[in-house]
């Protein structure tokens, strides 16, 4: 047996009515004579069976082997004393850099609105930036940022090209199921399990839109919970508003009070009655519509 790289030599032992040839080398793979003839190896003794591609192994076709008795495939075969080689077939696999994402460098040149920074060991977001290259100098970038933990906006200025660290924010969507004394319990659907917030950690101006079965987004950096995010659009009930009057519609103007399960005290059209269901602005706290 000769072995080339990923090749295997196999010799077929030939009688004189087979040919002058004896000893012939055909350098082949395991696998290319399988496609040429998977069912004609009664004959062929393979002493490494499971070698897989780029491995050796060795085959010895005897003289009684159908696979030379019997028209096949592998008749169409000229053995000749001069090799050739047969390439192996290799196995299909994603090149590295698909397998393994490029991790790049974070630098202010990557600064855009909703970018996620740790400065001075605190996390911030930008909220607005803008790009200076001066006549004379060197660039910079100049951007507004808040802080998440603290709610302050400041103005910072960063040099072009300098390299910073992003801060991992990451969301957990969880549905506020109850209050418990100054906490609120939040609830994840798959796991069941339970994440309690204090008030002071979500504000006053958000729980009082917060109403059992709110699917919520909580906030956290470095495992810590800092935020609770709400949507943007709640629909409540009313529970005590002055009754409408007759003729009142949407275009006769005027407002009214009113008090909503949730506690919130919202301005409401003439016409809105105890029981109805509106749509809040939670952001700015404006009735919308009715549901």
């Amino acid at each position: 047996m000769d072995i080339i790289g990923p090749i295997v030599i196999v010799k077929a032992a030939q009688t004189p009515k087979q040919g002058p040839n004896l000893n012939t080398s055909i350098p082949v793979s395991y696998l290319s004579l399988l496609e040429l003839c998977p069912s004609k190896f009664s004959g062929i003794n393979c002493e490494n069976h499971t070698a897989m591609a780029g491995m050796a192994a060795s085959f010895s076709i005897s003289s009684a082997s159908p696979i030379l008795s019997r028209p096949s495939p592998l008749s169409s075969l000229s053995f000749s004393s001069k090799s050739f080689i047969l390439p192996m077939r290799s196995l299909n696999r994603a090149p590295l850099s698909h397998r393994f994402p490029r991790i790049m460098a974070f630098s202010s040149n990557d600064i855009k609105v909703g970018s996620n920074i740790e400065v001075d060991g605190a996390p911030w977001r930008v909220i607005e930036f803008l790009h200076v290259k001066p006549g004379k100098g060197a660039a910079f970038v100049r951007t507004k940022m808040r802080n998440y933990l603290t709610g302050n906006t400041v103005e910072k200025t960063f040099r072009a090209g300098s390299t910073m660290s992003e801060a991992a924010i990451y969301k957990e969507t969880k549905q506020f199921t109850y209050k418990d004394g100054p906490q609120y319990v939040f609830m994840d659907l798959t796991t069941f399990e339970e994440t309690r917030v204090n008030e002071s950690q979500i504000g006053a101006e958000k729980t009082k839109w917060l109403k059992e079965g709110m699917d919520c987004n909580l906030l956290l950096w470095n495992d810590r919970l800092f935020d609770v995010e709400i949507p943007i659009t709640a629909k409540l009930t009313v529970v005590d508003v002055d009754p409408g009057l007759k003729g009142d519609t949407a275009q006769g103007g005027g407002t009214k009070p009113a008090t909503l399960d949730t506690g919130a005290v919202v301005f409401v059209p003439l016409f809105v009655n105890v029981g109805d269901e509106i749509f809040v602005d939670t952001r700015t706290g404006q009735y919308m519509n009715r549901a």
